[in-house]
């Protein structure tokens, strides 16, 4: 099987390309309660031609992030500890796509309710992300959540714990978001793109904004 590489001098539309190479064998080494781990043996081309190496990944069930945007340009950020990486990161609501069938958007929308108390009357899909692709297939969405009202504790129907029972909120300016990313001090890699993208799409004056049921790439249809 031949799988040459291919040499582009001239990309006329840039996107990526859905693309599976041959797996002749698969193993599946761990299987959690959200990720699984599998080693595929994968037809790739060699020095001498094609060939089988192992590629070991993560599959994931996805996730969305919810961005929201006030009336005087602040975006609103919160802190939580993650323990794999030791720290507490300034990270946007967001959670796994874990209910089968609901809409990307609409799960966005009850992150934001849940982990900030917000509702969002107008959503647009800001960006789309595969967050680690040389190790997982998880694939990202991020919503920018805009004309929103602050909902009362009492009437959100949901629990904080563990992770998320002490998540302090702050609403930050759009450009000191994007000075402490660019500085270094920022690293949630979900927020990183989610405000870099907003503050490019600010500068378009939103003009280039998805709708909130736009699909993920060519390929996911059934994903929105």
């Amino acid at each position: 099987m031949d799988l040459p590489r291919t040499d582009l001098s001239d990309i006329p539309d840039l996107r990526d390309i859905p693309e599976r190479w041959p797996a002749v064998g698969s193993t599946e080494h761990f299987k959690g309660r959200i990720i699984t781990v599998v080693e595929d043996e994968v037809v790739m081309p060699g020095a001498d031609g094609p060939e089988v190496v192992r590629r070991e990944y993560v599959t994931h069930p996805g996730a969305v992030g919810a961005l929201a945007l006030d009336g005087e340009g602040r975006i609103l950020l919160l802190r939580q500890y993650r323990h794999p990486c030791g720290h507490l990161l300034w990270e946007l609501p967001a959670g796994l796509r874990d209910v089968d069938g609901e809409p990307m958007w609409r799960t966005a929308e009850r992150e934001l309710l849940e982990e900030a108390g917000y509702r969002a009357d107008t959503w647009h899909t800001l960006v789309d992300t595969f967050q680690t692709p040389g190790m997982s297939d998880e694939r990202v969405r991020v919503f920018l959540a805009r004309d929103l009202t602050e909902v009362p504790a009492e009437d959100i129907d949901f629990v904080r714990v563990h992770e998320e029972a002490d998540m302090p909120l702050a609403w930050v300016p759009l450009e000191d978001a994007v000075t402490a990313v660019l500085a270094g001090r920022v690293h949630n890699a979900l927020a990183v793109s989610a405000i870099l993208a907003l503050h490019a799409a600010r500068a378009r004056d939103f003009a280039d904004l998805r709708d909130r049921e736009a699909q993920f790439g060519p390929s996911a249809a059934g994903d929105a």
